[in-house]
Formats: C-alpha cells, sequence, structure tokens
C-alpha cells in the first residue's frame, strides 16, 4: 500500500475521532525552531521536551542526491510471507519525507561540530586506557541493589566480552543467558563507524526445564526452535544433544539417541515450555535481549575488538505476547496517529521499562560525565523507539537474531572474523557490497573517508572485486586503529558534555551530506533507487 493510499483508506475516522495533541500549536513551532542553545541537561532539569520526534534518527536526514539509498535498510514494503506479523509496509519513505512540522527540523546538532580541536588534545594512551575498563560491573551491582526495582540484566565478567560465555555461548554464571554470532547490521553498528556491540537472548526459566528441573539440552533445542520460528525454517542443526536423558525426541525421528545434531521444527515448544505455541516470526512471552554498545577496542598489535568499556546497555523484555491479529490493530493504530499529525507517545514505567506499545518493555542505561553507566532520562530512551517500535524491517521489533549464523555454527559470542558477507534472502551477492553500491559510501552519511578510499574508486564506484574477495567481515568493516582512536575520542566529548539529546553518532567532521531542515516537496529518492529488503539472510 502507498502512503496516499494508506491515508485514503484512515480518511473515515476523521468524523468521529479527535486528533489531540499535547502541545499547542505555537509551543510546537516555538520547539521546532528552537536552537540548542542551552547544555542538555537545561532540558532535563526543567522539564522541557528538547526533540518531540526523537524517534527519528539522524539517518533519516542524510541527502541522497535522489539516488544513494540507505533509507532501504528501515522502511520495507515486503512482498514475502504475508504471515509475517510486522505489518508496517513502509516502504513509501523510501520516496516520502513523510514527517511532522516538527520533525522537519534536524535537530541532532551534535553532526554538525566540529571536534577536530576536541580530538587532537586527548591523549592516545589516555584513550586506549579509557577504552579498556569495565565500567558493566559497577552497573550490574546497582541491579542487584535495593536503588533499583526493575529486573536485572546480569551476566557476570561480561566486560571480558567471549570470555564470561561458554563455546556454545552459554554465559558461565548460570544466569541461562546466551551469546549468539550475528551479521551487524549495515552500517551504524560497522566497527569503522564508531561502536562494536554484542547481543545476548534469554528465554524463561520453562524454556530450560523438565520438571523444574534444568536441561543444557532442552535449552538448546528450544532455542533452536526459537530461531526456525523467526527465520521460518522447518528444521535447522543443533550442538549435539541427549534426547535420551531428556526423554524428548528433539529431531522427531521416533526414537530418542544419546546424540542427536539436528532438531526439527513443532508446533509447540519442549519441556516445562509445552504450554508455549510455536508462533511464527515472534518471541514467546518472556523472551530477553540484552544489547551492550562498545568502544572500538584496540588490541595491542592494531587489531580491532569489542572494547571493554561500554557505551550503552539496552535491555528488553517481551512483556506481553500479541498475536498477529493485536500487532495488526497496533500497526493501525500507529498509522492513525501519524495520519491525524499526532506527535508520537510511548508510556514510560519508570524502572519497569518504557513500552512500545508492541508487547515490549524497553530499557536504556548510558556513561554519565565519570564514565560510569546511569539509567537514560526519558528524553534519552526514546531515541530507542526509532528503530524498536514501528519501522517496516524488524521481526518482532528486533533485529539481530534473525541475523545469527544459523544453527549450532551460531551459538558463540559474536565474532566477525568468523562471518562471511552473505547476501539477503533474496538476492544473490554479498548484503555489504549491495549496501555499500546503494548507499554510495561507508556509512550513511556518506563522509567515511577511510571505507570511501578503501572501497570506491576516484569515480566513486564500488571496487567490487576487491570488496567480494574480503574473506571475512572483519576485513571489511573493521577501521584502522588511528581511526577507531579518533572515533573513541569524538564520542568519549559528548560523554563528557552529556549531549546526547543532541546525537550519539561519533563524527569527526561536520557532516555535509545531511539537511538541516527537509524540503518535502523534494522525493529523497527516484524510483528507480528504492528497493525491497529482507533482513534475513542466505546462509547457503
Amino acid at each position: 500500500m502507498n502512503h496516499n493510499r494508506l491515508r485514503n483508506s484512515l480518511l473515515f475516522i476523521a468524523a468521529i475521532i479527535l486528533s489531540g495533541c499535547d502541545q499547542s500549536p505555537q509551543n510546537l513551532t516555538e520547539i521546532a525552531s528552537a536552537d540548542p542553545v542551552h547544555a542538555p541537561q537545561d532540558y532535563i532539569t526543567h522539564n522541557e521536551t528538547y526533540n518531540p520526534e526523537a524517534v527519528i534518527p539522524p539517518q533519516c536526514y542524510t541527502k541522497t542526491e535522489g539516488k544513494n539509498n540507505p533509507c532501504y535498510i528501515c522502511h520495507q514494503s515486503y512482498t514475502g510471507d504475508r504471515a509475517r506479523p510486522n505489518m508496517m509496509n513502509d516502504g513509501f519513505l523510501q520516496g516520502s519525507y513523510d514527517f511532522s512540522d516538527i520533525g522537519n527540523t534536524n535537530r541532532w546538532s551534535n553532526l554538525f561540530k566540529n571536534r577536530s580541536a576536541e580530538i587532537d588534545n586527548i591523549d592516545d594512551d589516555f584513550m586506549r586506557n579509557y577504552i579498556n575498563q569495565d565500567n558493566y560491573s559497577a552497573l550490574a551491582a546497582w541491579f542487584q541493589s535495593d536503588a533499583w526495582r526493575g529486573r536485572a540484566p546480569v551476566i557476570a565478567n561480561l566486560a571480558d566480552g567471549a570470555g564470561a560465555f561458554d563455546q556454545d555461548g552459554l554465559a558461565l554464571d548460570g544466569s541461562r543467558w546466551v551469546a549468539f554470532n550475528y551479521k551487524p547490521v549495515p552500517s551504524t553498528f560497522w566497527p569503522t563507524n564508531g561502536s562494536t556491540d554484542d547481543v545476548m537472548i534469554r528465554l524463561p526459566d520453562a524454556f530450560s526445564e523438565i520438571d523444574g528441573q534444568y536441561s543444557r539440552d532442552l535449552y538448546f533445542a528450544n532455542l533452536s526452535l526459537l530461531e526456525m520460528a523467526i527465520v521460518d525454517k522447518s528444521s535447522l542443526p543443533s550442538i549435539a544433544l541427549d534426547e535420551a536423558a531428556s526423554g524428548i525426541d528433539f529431531n522427531g525421528d521416533g526414537q530418542l539417541d544419546s546424540d542427536v545434531t539436528s532438531v526439527n521444527r513443532t508446533t509447540r515448544y519442549f519441556g516445562d515450555a509445552k504450554k508455549f505455541p510455536v508462533t511464527h516470526m515472534l518471541y514467546p512471552q518472556g523472551t530477553e535481549f540484552l544489547h551492550t554498545v562498545r568502544y572500538v577496542g584496540i588490541k595491542e598489535d592494531g587489531s580491532i575488538t569489542n572494547a571493554r568499556r561500554m557505551k550503552e546497555v539496552r535491555y528488553m523484555r517481551k512483556d506481553t505476547f500479541m498475536p498477529k491479529e493485536r500487532l495488526t490493530n497496533s500497526y493501525y493504530r500507529e498509522a492513525k496517529e501519524k495520519h491525524f499529525g499526532n506527535l508520537p507517545a510511548v508510556v514510560n514505567h519508570d524502572d519497569r521499562g518504557m513500552s512500545n506499545g508492541m508487547g515490549w518493555l524497553l530499557w536504556g542505561f548510558i556513561e554519565n560525565a565519570d564514565g560510569e553507566m546511569r539509567k537514560q532520562n526519558d528524553q534519552e530512551q526514546f531515541f530507542c523507539m526509532g528503530c524498536h517500535k514501528t519501522i517496516g524491517t524488524t521481526i518482532d521489533q528486533t533485529f539481530a537474531f534473525a541475523r545469527k549464523k544459523p544453527g549450532a555454527i551460531g551459538w558463540g559470542y559474536i565474532d566477525l572474523k568468523s562471518l562471511t558477507d552473505a547476501p539477503n534472502i533474496g538476492e544473490t551477492q554479498g548484503e555489504y557490497l549491495t549496501y555499500l553500491e546503494r548507499v554510495g559510501g561507508g556509512d550513511e552519511f556518506r563522509q567515511n573517508a577511510e571505507m570511501l578510499e578503501r572501497w570506491f574508486d576516484s569515480k566513486g564506484m564500488v571496487k567490487r572485486e576487491k570488496v567480494a574477495a574480503q574473506e571475512t567481515l572483519y576485513d571489511l568493516i573493521t577501521p584502522s586503529p588511528e581511526r577507531a582512536l579518533d572515533l573513541n575520542k569524538a564520542y568519549y566529548r559528548i560523554v563528557q558534555e552529556q549531549s546526547f539529546l543532541f546525537g550519539r553518532d561519533a563524527v569527526l567532521t561536520p557532516a555535509d551530506n545531511v539537511y538541516q531542515t527537509i524540503d518535502t516537496a523534494i522525493e529523497p529518492l527516484d524510483s528507480e533507487h528504492r528497493y525491497s529488503w529482507d533482513i534475513r539472510l542466505d546462509w547457503e
């Protein structure tokens, strides 16, 4: 459905529903035209909303010149599985600046700040030492104190990355968190653009228990069923499982063997979780994700890794299971609110989390000026809803798990050196090669000079053969040590300012390829440069 048809289909509602708005048009105009002349904390202290459209990320203001398209990664007109619960179908946004009047003004002013001098006066050794410090353990201790009333996403020694997990990704502390190896979504989480990260998943206890007793085999069998539901597979290879010990036929061959290496899809989960149906592209109630966003680590030999220091700790839990029919109503409600010009709104339950209206509660924690982790305030956390609320590309409002390396080889901490540039489903060439060609750069803003030098010729064309010849993702998307240090320094300055309301992207020079004000009369992209895309990958 295109945008005009969407609007027309909603017109009948106008006669019976008032649009309503929290602020008068005059106040909204004042907010839209305001310059960030105050310190970010002034807006928090005085309870003044700086950016009512913080769900519009900085990348949406990129100058496309009609052909450079980073938009397709988020906005999809899905033409595949009609049973897919994500009904947003927002591919029309590749061809329309469908912003509110307030959204037409780019309020991510950190994009336009020249930090050259600020970077130059930070010592390299200081920065290396800073990013190698653990600022998660203190947060974990706070989670377990009386000061925090919410859920506690705690993994012992998580700052050590892979060292906190066994070879299959299971946390060594008995917390039942499981790390998985996935392909980062282009291109915000490419290390060359300023951050490294990892993602862990945890299912409720029933998914790892038989008659109340913990079973590692059962847990990984149920994780395999979940993976099949999300990526729509009928079977997957698994780590070695003992059916005889659990008394459950995981591969469906009618026998109980002590060493099976595959799981076949069933209608319900195994063990004490048998009351939960295996639902197409939906996670069961109680599913948790823990996402740490880190500085770009630099080893002594100059190689790039996940730093110990975290920029953010992001956590989400599926508090309410919504079947496809109920989700459809939620997407319809979102479209209706947008149609009537209402600004986006969410409900924040304080330590219980911020609701995205789709069944998930989200929490966000970020560095304070001293580098210790703190809870994000409402305005800062509202930013997260731009990706985890209503965009067409997600599967049940999430990204990473659908991009996990399939089956047994995908369990374990993220390792870019073990991943290749697999194509997306329905495509034939590598996803990252395709991205470079469609975007015309190595980041959404087309200002990553190092990526431009490495993978583009003097005419701005991608060096296809060179890109395709790279053996691993590490070879494609990690920066030089020099760039990594500069990016870490640029973000450190944002931390010192506590200016996250003005943007979190570490940029080394002002963003020239980004609009400060949108001209809605201009279509972002010509029709031949708009694409359909599946977030899942064809690993075979």
